[in-house]
């Protein structure tokens, strides 16, 4: 287990800043900028994809980062941090934690295990991304530290929904003595706050907050149809 076992100081909002090579925040030094106006209004964490931003945000805001590598693999549909490659960078970044898929896609529940290790024994704590109870309760047998619900919906045999998966949230907070993540499809005040009384430790927001292209196009959506 990793010796980092108070890593946020309090429980809160984690406000997630990625941009995918394709999306037009993506380079520069913008979402070091997203972060830093997510800290200063409050957020306890941030969440963020690829060495650049890693170290980009380490050097403007002071509290914990959740770092991931976002990498296609032909053939495979384990796309966060799928190697050690990934951990390794991660690492060597200084990420506080290492977001890792752990899901049961691939035999991934029985190859994941190193990758967990070698975060924690480089003083990064692993939050697991899962998408169903059975893979949270495997999560937390692997060693984990954190476990999020940011996979429901995006495997073929979880819950497919447009809100976020307070079921599958409540279950984890019943079931499962880990700081339970929610993550995934959270658009509004209302739903963290939802989350937040569901149980969860920690709520990560993203896309309504820090990409604005997915923002227009819900408003773009509903002026359309009504």
């Amino acid at each position: 287990m990793t010796r980092l076992k108070n890593i946020f100081p309090m429980k809160g909002l984690i406000v997630s800043c990625q941009a995918l090579e394709q999306e037009p925040l993506h380079g520069g030094d913008t979402m070091a900028k997203m972060a830093r106006a997510a800290v200063n209004s409050g957020a306890i964490g941030i969440r963020t994809n690829g060495v650049p931003d890693i170290l980009a945000i380490k050097q403007e805001v002071d509290v914990p980062v959740i770092g991931l590598i976002k990498r296609v693999i032909p053939g495979s549909a384990i796309f966060i941090t799928p190697t050690l490659d990934e951990v390794k960078a991660i690492v060597s970044a200084k990420a506080d934690i290492v977001a890792l898929d752990i899901t049961n896609r691939e035999g991934r529940l029985e190859t994941v295990k190193p990758l967990i290790d070698y975060a924690h024994e480089w003083g990064a704590a692993v939050m697991a991304d899962i998408s169903t109870l059975e893979e949270g309760l495997a999560a937390e047998q692997l060693g984990v530290d954190f476990i999020g619900t940011t996979l429901s919906g995006y495997t073929p045999y979880s819950t497919q929904q447009e809100g976020p998966d307070f079921d599958l949230l409540e279950q984890l907070c019943a079931k499962v003595s880990l700081p339970i993540v929610a993550e995934g499809r959270i658009w509004t005040p209302e739903d963290a706050a939802k989350a937040r009384n569901a149980g969860a430790s920690y709520v990560v927001v993203g896309s309504a907050i820090t990409r604005p292209q997915l923002i227009t196009a819900r408003y773009v959506s509903a002026l359309l149809t009504h």
